[in-house]
């Protein structure tokens, strides 16, 4: 099978680990030490993990978070969860297929003992958030357990290779995700008093205000005093023809597989969403150096930063606004994607389709904050506080000071002398948290220096990096908050320390001091090494990727502690402080295909995991089903192993379109475990597979 691993990256390093041997189907596979199996599936080219019960339809990941059912495979005899289990030499993993029975589970006779624990607080969800609240109780010698079901402490931060944004004294602008997650886990090893938990899943809380935690595989009951739920956010679907099919799925999976496991999953990317996820996954998409075909985003313009949007486009990605899916086709995996443009009420508008060959499709549409534990915590009337995403959805900047506020308010329930909350720290969170201002037209130029940074970020965000390195002082912002644009007000000596700190790529140095006529632009890049070298001729774009001609490399430096190139391009005068980037890709304009738009909407999956249609649903609400429990009774939506996670808001938002108010609606009832759990847990029985059982026997 044709490996699709990375092995080379502008900013992340593979790290060396053994191989694995296992069989998918019959097949020999090979995977890495510690590999998930979704991902070795992905490396060794398989996307089709399962095979729908009701219709026989192929399935693969959607989530790779561990809260939906649709990456299941059979590996050695047991149901699992691909995107959560570890590969082990041998395993034998296959398609999961339908109702098709199992091979027998034998269980240990002998009951294990369930330990209990008692900590002052539990802090659920090792982020941004909970790892900047377990640091604040942890310098007051609170005792603290902090839990995550990661491997990895940092949540979505170890995705993140690009740089941060906000405040460089405050929340590590200018330093990107990946370390920001290394820096907060770091940290804690300053607290003693602070224990951190990976591989721990939460399963419930229960009403006698015992936590259930699964770490591997003993089950620990934890009596906290307060309990603090910092589980983030979980990503929205989206209902259309086709989104089932094998290659449809999250940005967050795709990121885990790219960046995480430094697997290429995909040749060909659409995305849908013009949000900061969608932007920023398709920059990281070609860090991995995977063709994005285009960007949609419905509204009439992105609502991720313009930086964010400007980088992809620079590059030559085409963005279309006002624009919305209308299917995704493929016979067993998925083979292209149609759009349309959409009126003022965002209804496609026939004659608009265009159709792009695709091998996967990114739903980037928003996030739905994970605070199942908050609630029930409030319900069995324990002392409960929430932070991050999980209250409410924001940057990672903004989620390490509500992680902070947040510990206070732990702090003062337990009693603890503490001094006051800064009141900068809610001014700073509230400014963290605003969405982009306006977007100002770049300023004409003031000055006469013989070199000078052009600052192309013009949209008011939430950021300073630049102010704060520069050795002269000489970047100022034009305000005082940190959401204003910043400005070169005095001498620059070009030694690129704004250009390779800006975490928008935003900032180009021009330099006039070796040829006055002719002078030379140093524009950061980080797509790959080895793409351009010094003689070789690119074609420069400005700040919103228009085409600025042709420019002869002068040459490139490396700058590894960055993990940042800077291409120093001979420029023509009249373009030398327009030029913001290098085009790497020409756009695709996609294809002219007359499409019914109304085809198969009613066939539209809702519910993945019972597969039930958005047709059957549409005519329960019309024959007047108001609560979703019925709703459930009746077509099994939200009945599957994900627990209605992922088409709860689909549901709801069927009933607004179907002109129902969704307070007229009744909502699901909660289960009272977030996730699948094999029952012998919780008795401590240990429970081993149909392989280790004959192995046990073997010595007799």
């Amino acid at each position: 099978m044709e490996t699709q691993r990375i092995t080379e990256h502008p900013v992340l390093q593979p790290e060396a680990r053994g191989a694995v041997k296992f069989t998918f189907d019959g097949k020999e596979c090979s995977a890495l030490e510690g590999e998930m199996i979704s991902s070795a599936l992905f490396a060794n080219g398989i996307k089709i993990f399962s095979r729908h019960k009701k219709d026989d339809g192929p399935q693969g990941i959607f989530c790779a978070n561990g809260q939906c059912a649709q990456c299941s495979v059979i590996a050695d005899g047991l149901a699992v969860k691909s995107c959560v289990t570890p590969v082990r030499e041998g395993m034998r993993v296959e398609t999961l297929r339908g109702t098709a029975r199992l091979p027998r589970t034998a269980c240990a006779v002998e009951f294990g003992r369930v330990e209990e624990l008692d900590v002052d607080a539990l802090i659920i969800g090792g982020g941004p958030s909970g790892l900047a609240a377990a640091a604040e109780l942890g310098k007051l010698n609170v005792n603290t357990l902090i839990i995550d079901d990661k491997a990895k402490f940092g949540g979505k931060l170890v995705l993140q290779t690009h740089k941060f944004f906000g405040s460089v004294e405050d929340c590590y602008a200018g330093t990107r995700g990946i370390d920001i997650a290394d820096r907060l886990e770091e940290q804690l090893k300053e607290y003693p008093s602070v224990k951190a938990w990976n591989n721990a899943v939460c399963l419930a809380i229960f009403s006698d205000k015992k936590v259930g935690v699964l770490r591997g595989d003993r089950y620990y009951l934890i009596r906290p005093k307060a309990v603090v739920s910092a589980t983030g956010a979980r990503e929205k679907s989206l209902a259309f023809p086709g989104n089932t099919l094998p290659g449809v799925y999250g940005a967050g999976a795709f990121q885990t597989l790219v960046n995480r496991d430094l697997v290429r999953p995909a040749k060909r990317l659409f995305i849908v969403g013009g949000g900061n996820v969608g932007l920023i996954a398709g920059y990281h998409a070609l860090q991995a150096g995977i063709s994005v075909v285009g960007l949609i985003e419905a509204l009439p313009k992105c609502g991720g930063y313009k930086v964010h949007e400007d980088k992809v486009r620079r590059l030559g990605v085409p963005v279309y606004t006002r624009h919305t899916i209308v299917r995704a086709d493929g016979k067993e995996q998925l083979e292209s994607v149609t759009v349309a443009e959409v009126d003022e009420k965002f209804r496609p508008k026939p004659g608009t389709e265009k159709t792009f060959k695709a091998d996967t499709l990114l739903i980037a549409v928003g996030l739905s904050s994970v605070d199942e534990f908050h609630a029930q915590a409030r319900e069995a009337g324990m002392e409960s506080f929430v932070c991050g995403d999980a209250e409410e959805i924001a940057e990672a900047s903004a989620a390490m000071f509500s992680g902070k506020i947040t510990a206070h308010k732990v702090l003062k329930s337990l009693g603890v002398m503490a001094a006051p909350v800064p009141e900068f720290w809610f001014e700073r969170l509230e400014v963290l948290k605003s969405r982009p201002g306006i977007t100002k037209e770049p300023a004409a130029k003031d000055h006469d220096k013989p070199v000078y940074p052009v600052l192309h970020c013009r949209q008011e965000i939430p950021c300073n990096p630049c102010v704060t390195v520069c050795p002269k002082k000489s970047i100022r912002l034009s305000g005082e908050s940190i959401m204003n644009t910043p400005k070169f007000t005095g001498d620059c000596i070009g030694c690129f320390k704004c250009l390779l700190i800006c975490p928008g790529l935003a900032i180009t140095i021009v330099d006039y001091r070796k040829d006055r006529a002719n002078p030379t632009v140093a524009i950061p890049f980080e797509i790959g090494r080895g793409l351009v070298k010094k003689g070789d001729k690119v074609r420069l774009t400005g700040w919103e990727g228009k085409d600025l001609g042709e420019a002869e490399v002068a040459d490139v430096k490396d700058f590894k502690a960055e993990n940042t190139l800077i291409v120093v391009v001979k420029a023509k005068p009249e373009v030398a402080d327009l030029a913001a980037s290098l085009r790497l890709f020409e756009p695709e304009a996609g294809a002219k295909t007359p499409a019914e738009l109304a085809k198969a909407e009613d066939e539209t999956i809702i519910c993945r995991c019972e597969r039930v249609s958005l047709g059957e649903i549409r005519r329960q609400i019309r024959a007047g089903v108001r609560d979703l429990n019925q709703l459930k009774a009746v077509t099994r939506a939200g009945m599957g192993a994900c627990g209605s996670k992922t088409c709860s808001v689909m549901l709801l938002n069927i009933f607004r379109s179907e002109g129902v108010d969704p307070k007229e609606v009744t909502a699901f009832t909660r289960r009272p475990l977030f996730v699948e759990a094999p029952l012998g847990v919780f008795s401590g029985v240990k429970c081993r597979t149909e392989q280790e059982e004959k192995a046990s026997w073997s010595g007799f």
